[in-house]
């Protein structure tokens, strides 16, 4: 046991600076994505479109929060297969100048009363420049981590880059929650660029921690051995189109349930159940903290118990917990929106996307890698992430409030992901089968 503890620690010690590179790179992602957010419900509106009625302003402000999910999968094809041909570490230096310098030019740009309608066209500009470095982020961040890994710590690191998620999120709250101590005219004149202007410091630090790494031990052996992929997205959509189904699938039970316990939850109870705000918020954020922690721990074992039957039974306890979910909800109390979140969010989310990296890296080879795991990543999320707090909400419109139909698209991402686990097992068990026949 205590050799097995060593081990862990000199394992941990040795490869110190490229799980932080890992971690960096995807909290800066969703710190910028969550700020800008509520920078979009706040500020942008009033201070870059208030050419037009508010509401309309508000709705624009929106729209270019939401660019990200359509300039995603380009930057992704885009940079992911930058990444398949000149390697990780390159890529992910070029994505992370390129998602922190836009969000700090955001942070500098002049308002509609200073320079016109270039106020709102810059803007939206940068947000595409930052949509564009985001989506070839989090394949290059995971890659570098899985890539990095011991065979039995696989699970382990894969985990990391994920728990930038919360983190990401923890970070933004909190630093939100500081602005609200600015008066509104404080808030709007100046108060707002703080934090678009300290993330610059996120990104130094991870440029700094990435530029004394090397390039992935695999692409390595991928360049010595001459193959490396000439064109990766071609051959990935050839070769491996149901590879980036499969992940397409995996993804989709860990997007639409995260928006749905972190976002919609927020507008649903306040306004369907009448909590107060601060109650929902607090409680998102107490998940958040508790998933943090739970996500490094259960990518840890799955290294011990296999990662598909931990994504499986993480996904069946995930759709068995729906119901209640919304049944503590309507208990009203604080102690039952807590429950609820904590336990949907930071304990039974957190072990699917702990394995949710890890699980897509193994079905693709290396030399596609990048591009296989960006694709049916980008593609998941955009069916199932944007949309869910948008359908989740229609749905309660429809029926006048009832949360059934809700509960019943939850489940159906549920046994989209279980479908999924099981065509990747059963052509992983295929390609075992064919490598023992080859030896």
């Amino acid at each position: 046991m205590m050799a097995m503890q060593e081990s862990s620690t000199s394992i941990l010690r040795k490869n110190k600076k490229v799980l932080v590179a890992s971690l960096t790179g995807s909290a800066i992602e969703w710190f910028d994505y969550f700020l800008y957010g509520t920078a979009a419900a706040l500020v942008f509106n009033k201070i870059f479109f208030p050419m037009v009625d508010p509401v309309i302003g508000l709705i624009l402000s929106y729209l270019s929060f939401s660019l990200t999910f359509f300039i995603r999968p380009i930057g992704g094809v885009i940079f992911a297969h930058i990444g398949d041909r000149i390697g990780r570490k390159k890529t992910l230096v070029l994505t992370l100048s390129l998602m922190g310098g836009a969000t700090v030019l955001i942070g500098l740009l002049p308002t509609y009363e200073q320079i016109g309608i270039w106020a709102p066209a810059l803007l939206i500009l940068l947000r595409i420049v930052q949509g564009m470095g985001i989506g070839g982020e989090w394949g290059g961040a995971l890659l570098l981590a899985y890539e990095y890994a011991p065979e039995k710590r696989k699970g382990f690191f894969g985990s990391i880059p994920q728990a930038g998620v919360t983190i990401g999120m923890l970070m933004a709250t909190f630093i939100v929650s500081l602005m609200t101590l600015f008066s509104e005219e404080q808030f709007l004149s100046w108060g707002w660029r703080i934090p678009f202007l300290l993330s610059s410091l996120l990104v130094l630090l991870g440029l700094w921690i990435r530029k004394d790494i090397d390039e992935t031990p695999e692409f390595q052996r991928l360049k010595k051995t001459g193959t490396v992929a000439k064109a990766p997205l071609r051959d990935t959509l050839k070769f491996h189109w149901r590879e980036v189904i499969i992940a397409a699938g995996l993804k989709v039970v860990e997007t639409a349930p995260f928006y749905i316990f972190s976002t919609f939850v927020v507008s649903y109870a306040t306004t369907i159940l009448a909590y107060q705000k601060s109650q929902a918020l607090e409680a998102v954020t107490l998940g958040a903290l508790v998933a943090t922690v739970m996500i490094p721990l259960m990518g840890l074992l799955s290294d011990k118990v296999g990662r598909q039957r931990m994504y499986a039974v993480s996904v069946a306890l995930l759709g068995l917990f729906i119901v209640p979910w919304f049944m503590l909800l309507d208990t009203g109390t604080t102690w039952g929106i807590m429950l609820a979140t904590v336990i949907a969010f930071g304990v039974l989310w957190a072990p699917v996307t702990a394995v949710l990296g890890t699980l897509c890296s193994e079905i693709f080879s290396a030399n596609v890698r990048y591009t296989g795991i960006t694709l049916g990543y980008q593609l998941g999320a955009a069916l199932a992430g944007g949309t869910a707090p948008l359908i989740a909400t229609g749905l309660l419109a429809k029926y006048n409030g009832d949360w059934k139909p809700v509960a019943c698209y939850l489940a159906i991402t549920v046994l989209i992901s279980l479908t999924a686990i099981f065509f990747a097992s059963r052509r992983q068990t295929t390609a075992v089968a064919a490598q023992g026949e080859m030896l």
